[in-house]
C-alpha cells in the first residue's frame, strides 16, 4: 500500500485548521468554475462564498498561503501578463496560487471523509437493476459499429459507478447495522421503533434478491461471451485520453477497468468457486432480522412486565452498596435469598390424632413438604394410575402399511430399472406412484451439475438406486402419461441402476423399453 505524504493532511490540525480548510475549499470552488489560479483578493472573495465570514488580515492570509505552499498543497506562480500601475497593486496581484495534485488529493480526501461521517448507507435494489441494465446495454453496444465506442465508454463508467455505490452503501449500512445490534437505547420506545423499521427495511430488500442477483450474474456471463478485453479496448478508444508527458496512461486505465470488472465478478459471478458476495449479503440480512426480532421480543417482554430480574438485581445491588454495616448486609441477604414465604404453614401431619394437642409445635414431628410446593406453590396430587392403552392393533396397522409401502417401492424400482441408457420417452404410460418416483429421480439428477463427461448422476436417499442423465442427442420431445395427466419435456437419455453391485434391477416382462441410445 502506498504511503500518504506526512504533510498532506497537516492543515487539518492546529489553531488555524479551520482557515486552512476554508482556503482549500475556496480553491476547490474556484476549480469548479474553471478558475485555476487565484490572487490574494480572489482568495478573500472566494472565502466568503464557502462560508468563512470572519475577517482575515492580509498578513494572516499571506501566512496561511505560505504554509500551504510549504506543505506542497498550493503552487505559487508570478503573473507577468498583467499591467501594474502601482507597487502596491504589483504586490497584491503579482503572486497567484493554484492547487497542486497533492492539494487536490487532500481536499478530495477530506470531503470524502466528511461524506462518510454523514452517510448511513443503504441497501438499494434499484442499484442492482441498474447494474443489470448497464450490462445488457453493453451486450448490445458490443455488436454495434465503431461509432458506438464513446457510448461503450460512458456505459462502462456508469456500470462502475453503480457497482461502487453498491459496495460503499452496503459497507456503510452493514457497519451501521452492527452498531444498531450492539446499541442499548435509553429511550425504549424510540429504540423499538428504529429496530422495527430496520426489520421491515431488510425484509423489503430481501424480496426477489436472489432473482436480481442471478439476473446480474447471467448478464455478466453474456458480456464475457462477447469478449471483455475487446470491450475495454473499445471503451479506451471512446475515453479519448489526452496526451501527457511521460508514460502512456492507457495501460493504467485498462488495469483499473480490469480490477473493477474483477470486483463485479466477486459480487455476482466469482470464478474461484467461492460464494458470491450478494449471497453472503443475503445471509447477513437474514441473521440481522433474526437478531433484531429477538431484541424486539426482549424489549416487548420487559414492557409487559412491571419489573424484570435484571432491574431487581440492580436495585438489590444498590441496597447492598448503601447498607451501613455488616449485620445489615446479612439481614438483607437473608431477606433476599432466604427460603421465602411459609407456604407449608397450612399443611398438617398425616395422622394428627397421634400428636397431643398440648405439644408445642417446636417439639412436634416434622411435616413433609414436597419440592413442587416449594417451587411452584402447588400441592402434589396423587390419583389413580391411568389405564394403559392397547397399541397392538396400531402397531399391526403400521407394520402392514410399511410392508405395503416397501412393496410399492420395490415395484416402482422394477418398473423404472433399465439395462442401459434409454430415452425418457420409452417409459410411455406409468402408474401415478411409479411416475412420482421417476420425477423424484429426475429432479435429483437435474439439480446436480454435469461431471467431466457431461453426465448428471444422483442417487436415492438410501443410496440403493442411481440415475444417470445424459443430454438428448437431438431435439425430440418426450411425453410421459399417467392417469392424472401428461408431462412433456426434453427426451433425455436415462439409465436407472443399482450402484451396490447388484447390477440392473430385473425388468418387468413385456417391457417395451428396448430402444438404446444411439
Amino acid at each position: 500500500m502506498r504511503r500518504v505524504p506526512p504533510e498532506m493532511f497537516r492543515f487539518t490540525t492546529g489553531e488555524k485548521s479551520g482557515l486552512y480548510g476554508a482556503v482549500l475549499d475556496a480553491f476547490g470552488a474556484a476549480g469548479e468554475h474553471l478558475e485555476t489560479a487565484l490572487g490574494l483578493d480572489d482568495v478573500r472573495e472566494r472565502l466568503r462564498t464557502v462560508g468563512w465570514l470572519a475577517a482575515v488580515e492580509d498578513e494572516e492570509l499571506h501566512d496561511v498561503l505560505k504554509k500551504l505552499v510549504d506543505w506542497e498543497l498550493l503552487d505559487r506562480v508570478h503573473n507577468h501578463a498583467e499591467n501594474y500601475r502601482t507597487a502596491e497593486e504589483y504586490e497584491r496581484r503579482n503572486l497567484q496560487y493554484s492547487l497542486t495534485r497533492r492539494g487536490e488529493a487532500a481536499l478530495a480526501g477530506v470531503r470524502h471523509a466528511l461524506e462518510v461521517l454523514a452517510s448511513t448507507g443503504a441497501l438499494q435494489t434499484a442499484v442492482l437493476e441498474a447494474i443489470a441494465d448497464r450490462l445488457d446495454e453493453l451486450c448490445l453496444l458490443s455488436e454495434g459499429p465503431a461509432s458506438s465506442d464513446r457510448r461503450i465508454f460512458t456505459t462502462l463508467r456508469e456500470l462502475e459507478g453503480h457497482l461502487e455505490a453498491l459496495v460503499e452503501n452496503t459497507k456503510a449500512f452493514h457497519a451501521e447495522l452492527q452498531r444498531l445490534l450492539r446499541a442499548e437505547g435509553a429511550d425504549l420506545e424510540v429504540f423499538r421503533e428504529v429496530k422495527a423499521a430496520t426489520v421491515a427495511y431488510l425484509q423489503e430488500f430481501l424480496v426477489n434478491l436472489d432473482r436480481r442477483g442471478q439476473a446480474v450474474a447471467a448478464a455478466v456471463g453474456r458480456v464475457e461471451e462477447r469478449g471483455v478485453f475487446l470491450l475495454r479496448e473499445r471503451a479506451l478508444r471512446g475515453a479519448e485520453l489526452p496526451p501527457v508527458a511521460g508514460a502512456d496512461p492507457a495501460p493504467g486505465w485498462l488495469e483499473s477497468r480490469r480490477a473493477r470488472w474483477a470486483g463485479l465478478r466477486a459480487w455476482f459471478l466469482p470464478d474461484d468457486g467461492a460464494r458470491p458476495r450478494i449471497e453472503q449479503l443475503h445471509d447477513i440480512a437474514r441473521r440481522a432480522i433474526v437478531s433484531l426480532l429477538q431484541v424486539l421480543e426482549r424489549i416487548n417482554e420487559s414492557r409487559r412486565r412491571s419489573s424484570s430480574a435484571v432491574q431487581d438485581f440492580r436495585e438489590l445491588a444498590r441496597w447492598f452498596a448503601a447498607a451501613p454495616g455488616e449485620e445489615d448486609l446479612h439481614r438483607l441477604w437473608s431477606a433476599a435469598f432466604g427460603l421465602g414465604s411459609a407456604r407449608h404453614a397450612h399443611l398438617a401431619h398425616a395422622d394428627p390424632e397421634l400428636i397431643p394437642a398440648a405439644l408445642p409445635w417446636s417439639q412436634a414431628p416434622p411435616v413433609e413438604v414436597s419440592a413442587l410446593l416449594r417451587e411452584s406453590g402447588r400441592n402434589e396430587r396423587f390419583t389413580r394410575t391411568a389405564k394403559v392403552r392397547d397399541v397392538a392393533a396400531v402397531k399391526a396397522a403400521r407394520a402392514e402399511r410399511a410392508r405395503a409401502e416397501r412393496a410399492e417401492l420395490a415395484l416402482a424400482w422394477r418398473e423404472l430399472a433399465t439395462d442401459g441408457p434409454v430415452r425418457l420417452s420409452s417409459f410411455g404410460e406409468l402408474d401415478p406412484m411409479v411416475f412420482e418416483r421417476l420425477l423424484d429421480l429426475l429432479g435429483r439428477a437435474l439439480s446436480t451439475g454435469p461431471d467431466t463427461t457431461g453426465l448428471r448422476r444422483a442417487t436415492t436417499g438410501d443410496g440403493r438406486v442411481e440415475i444417470t442423465l445424459a443430454p438428448p442427442p437431438d431435439h425430440r420431445t418426450a411425453v410421459l402419461r399417467t392417469a392424472q395427466g401428461a408431462l412433456t419435456g426434453p427426451d433425455y437419455l436415462v439409465s436407472v441402476t443399482a450402484p451396490d453391485g447388484a447390477g440392473a434391477l430385473p425388468a418387468v416382462p413385456g417391457s417395451t423399453r428396448g430402444e438404446a441410445a444411439g
